[in-house]
């Protein structure tokens, strides 16, 4: 395990958490969604690329399902 490895791992852990807590507290399905996918995201994926493709791409999701009224 590198330590970019570690680095952008707890970075998108920390935004994930962030998300979880929001919208546990909002009660917003989505958000509370995201923020456990990046929470688990950096304990399952290969290298430092694919935690933050997966930390982008479920930020974008987010993004999307917010503008569509979710």
């Amino acid at each position: 395990m590198s330590s970019a490895s570690i680095l952008v791992g707890f970075v998108v852990s920390t935004v994930g958490f962030s998300l979880f807590l929001y919208g546990k507290k909002q009660k917003r399905p989505p958000q509370l969604l995201v923020g456990m996918v990046q929470m688990i995201a950096p304990m399952l994926a290969l290298g430092p690329l694919t935690m933050t493709m997966v930390g982008v791409l479920s930020l974008v999701g987010l993004k999307v399902a917010i503008a569509r009224g979710m």
